[in-house]
């Protein structure tokens, strides 16, 4: 039986995740949140866990007295989620938290010897080489959960990595496809979190009405599969049935298809290499008749062109594209700042910010500080 620590537990990703444990019997030692202690608790009563980690340290003491009939030892901060990450005897380590906070416990993990599912994108946005160079020589396995990824990931098995001559990656160009910038300046949050696709959580579904989400698939399809920036091609596939494909260097292109529901990736990337039964539609193509496909709009989604810069520029640019997009996101959730803005504040970012290279987890840590600071003197 397989056994995960799972951080994240509460948001999408995580829920889903747990759906994929409970129908195949894996054993979850550890859950975390960031802050809903009471479904956290239901979710640590219900797989009987070993240990239960709330983010949010004010939640501490609620976690505990909702903990007390069992004997589960309950964590908090960073720390909790670092303990989580490199726990004896677990298979693997599942990291669906969202937001910068994934970085370190993903490296305490890899320090651990443990291979890591990742669906948190900022591991490998903000501290790519790090990371990738870590897992190298730990040994370390990662398996990316993003449905692009796990495509990407799914079409190499069984080819030879040195062969592939670019990535294809698709996007379902989010709720304002075709929309012009005059069409946008007055988008509403209840809009923006309307996905035609896909059900994510908010952050996420706010970076996929501004394209970030794919700028920083973007970054990480560089990282996680070795290939330069100009051999990575963005290209919308509206219906999301297309998750993405790769090119080798006779021209063949391989692609992954599938219904749009996460557990798919979920599913492959905790079980990997078995292929077993999942509780989705299976994917009729008739029932879709015909499949889209377009060039983005770099102009007017600016979060995608920067992105696309800041890995290009390197050092710590998409650490500080990133920054900037988490706490402009949040300023719009919080109706603080238009939709717009958040797309003009990574620009501006990128633009400006003088180079600082990346040689350590601290290095990362100063330019996320540096980019929150940018914003905050903006707004």
């Amino acid at each position: 039986m397989k056994t995960i620590s799972l951080i994240g537990s509460t948001g999408s990703i995580g829920t889903q995740t747990l759906e994929v444990c409970k129908k195949h019997n894996i054993r979850v030692k550890a859950l975390a949140a960031k802050r809903n202690v009471t479904l956290l608790a239901e979710q640590a009563h219900k797989f009987n866990v070993e240990y239960v980690c709330v983010f949010d340290e004010e939640k501490y003491d609620e976690l505990k007295r909702f903990m007390s009939d069992t004997d589960a030892e309950v964590l908090c901060g960073v720390d909790g989620l670092c303990k989580a990450a490199q726990l004896d005897g677990i298979d693997l380590f599942v990291n669906s938290v969202v937001g910068m906070v994934g970085l370190l416990p993903t490296l305490k993990a890899i320090e651990a010897g443990i291979d890591v599912a990742l669906a948190n994108k900022e591991t490998l946005v903000a501290g790519g080489e790090l990371v990738m160079r870590s897992a190298d020589e730990k040994k370390v396995k990662i398996y990316p959960i993003d449905s692009e990824h796990s495509a990407i990931f799914q079409c190499l098995q069984g080819n030879d990595p040195k062969q592939l001559h670019k990535i294809i990656l698709t996007a379902s160009g989010g709720p304002f496809f075709e929309k012009t910038k005059d069409e946008l300046k007055n988008v509403t949050v209840e809009q923006a979190l309307n996905h035609p696709n896909w059900s994510m959580g908010s952050k996420i579904t706010i970076d996929s009405a501004t394209l970030m989400n794919k700028g920083l698939e973007f970054i990480e399809a560089k990282w996680l599969f070795d290939v330069k920036p100009e051999n990575i091609e963005i290209v919308v596939n509206r219906e999301s049935v297309l998750h993405s494909a790769v090119e080798f260097d006779d021209y063949s292109v391989i692609g992954q298809l599938g219904t749009p529901d996460m557990k798919i990736p979920i599913q492959y990337a905790i079980l990997y290499p078995q292929r077993v039964e999942c509780d989705v539609k299976p994917l009729s193509l008739t029932d879709y008749g015909t499949l889209s496909f377009y060039k983005p709009d770099y102009d007017t989604f600016e979060c995608l062109a920067s992105c696309i810069k800041a890995i290009k520029k390197g050092g710590a640019y998409p650490c500080i594209a990133n920054s900037v997009n988490e706490e402009a996101v949040a300023l719009f959730l919080n109706r603080k700042i238009p939709f717009l803005k958040i797309g003009e504040l990574v620009s501006e970012a990128v633009e400006k910010f003088e180079p600082m290279s990346v040689n350590s987890y601290e290095d990362i840590v100063k330019a996320d500080k540096a980019a929150r600071e940018f914003v905050l003197g903006r707004v």
